[in-house]
């Protein structure tokens, strides 16, 4: 089959930005959170400073979310097995849902989508996520290609994240091997996200912020079994 085209992530964006509506209400409460939090009754002047934890996660898990929904778009089209089309499915309206609300809280919070001066995920190092330290050089995209920027030498700086050369692979791949691949990957994208969506719920101040992080350790750790049970059907397991 064709590597998906401009159309095709073009109905990834749409997703996106459809889902964000959704997110509308959980927004409007993590400003309330913000406020209430702060001792003022308004939601701006007690927003998270851009180099907390708060805010590092959203920019972070946003982009981290962009590459699953990614992932998930491309193995819908390279296999007809109907059980990792589902969740591949429900994988992509759950992140790119759960996006949606990450940017519209930084919107919220008056806060830039991309800052430059660190690494990503500096933010879970208390010293410096609570001290002003933040930012991802730039490297964030607010659309497509999430992955762009994220790599050094082909290594990703963000946990569990695919290379370009794997999300390569996983578009040439079809059938059983598109399936493996897929599963491999997420289950290594899902330990990632895991391991940040933790460190926003023991770092995060903002309590709406906190809840959607822990569902975010709960869900996807009940997907990690799901995985290993598909992989194992499949006469594979996880990469380790």
């Amino acid at each position: 089959m064709p590597k998906p085209t401009r159309t095709h992530w073009a109905a990834i964006t749409a997703v996106v930005l459809a889902l964000l509506f959704a997110g509308a209400a959980t927004v409007a409460s993590a400003g309330g959170d913000a406020g209430h939090e702060g001792g003022h009754g308004g939601g701006t002047a007690a927003a998270p400073a851009s180099g907390s934890a708060d805010a590092g996660f959203a920019r972070d898990m946003a982009v981290h979310h962009q590459q699953a929904v990614e992932m998930s778009f491309i193995v819908r089209d390279r296999t007809q097995d109907e059980e990792v089309r589902r969740l591949a499915y429900d994988i992509a309206n759950t992140q790119a849902n759960q996006r949606g609300m990450l940017l519209g809280w930084l919107d919220l919070w008056g806060l830039p989508k991309v800052e430059s001066g660190s690494e990503p995920m500096g933010w879970m190092t208390p010293a410096k996520g609570h001290g002003g330290h933040s930012g991802h050089g730039g490297a964030h995209e607010d659309g497509q290609g999430a992955h762009a920027g994220h790599e050094a030498g082909g290594a990703s700086l963000m946990p569990g994240m695919a290379t370009a050369a794997e999300l390569e692979q996983l578009t040439k791949a079809s059938g059983k091997q598109a399936e493996v691949l897929y599963l491999q990957l997420m289950t290594d994208h899902h330990q990632g996200g895991v391991t940040m969506a933790q460190g926003c719920a023991d770092l995060c101040t903002v309590g709406t912020e906190k809840s959607l992080a822990q569902g975010m350790v709960d869900a996807q750790q009940s997907e990690l079994a799901l995985m290993a049970d598909l992989l194992k059907k499949r006469g594979a397991a996880p990469r380790g």
